[in-house]
């Protein structure tokens, strides 16, 4: 855990109670969970969500609370650098089979139920409209 972003997050900290807010009034103003807000708030938003996510959070949360963000990161630039993810993809069989559908494969079946509805439609009204000397 970074010691800059502990720092920092008791100084979010100290300014939502500076601004008399709770966890949870930042939780329903920013859709922030509050686990994360207190994450944030004891530096360890990186040990919790990707560093995308974190980085995101924390910049939504400072906006929220009217900070300058873009001079914190300035500031702190080794606080805001996250650490490097590995993705592993395995690539092998089945990663692109194809997979069914719930219906069994019939999905042709609908579309020609409608199709054979509409013509329906279209046969009746043209001899209604025959018997009715319309045409």
């Amino acid at each position: 855990m970074s010691e800059e972003l502990k720092r920092i997050g008791i100084f979010f900290k100290t300014k939502r109670k500076d601004l008399n807010l709770s966890l949870k009034e930042v939780e329903n103003s920013t859709s922030i969970r509050s686990a994360y807000l207190e994450a944030i708030e004891e530096g360890q938003i990186n040990e919790y969500i990707s560093g995308v996510y974190a980085l995101g959070f924390i910049k939504q949360y400072a906006q929220f609370l009217g900070l300058d963000i873009d001079g914190m990161i300035r500031d702190n630039p080794n606080a805001f650098r996250m650490p490097a993810e590995k993705h592993e993809f395995s690539y092998g069989i089945g990663t692109l089979e194809v997979r069914g559908s719930m219906g069994g494969g019939v999905k042709w079946l609908p579309n020609l139920l409608w199709a054979g509805a509409a013509a329906l439609v279209l046969v009746v009204a043209w001899y209604l409209a025959k018997f009715l000397g319309i045409l």
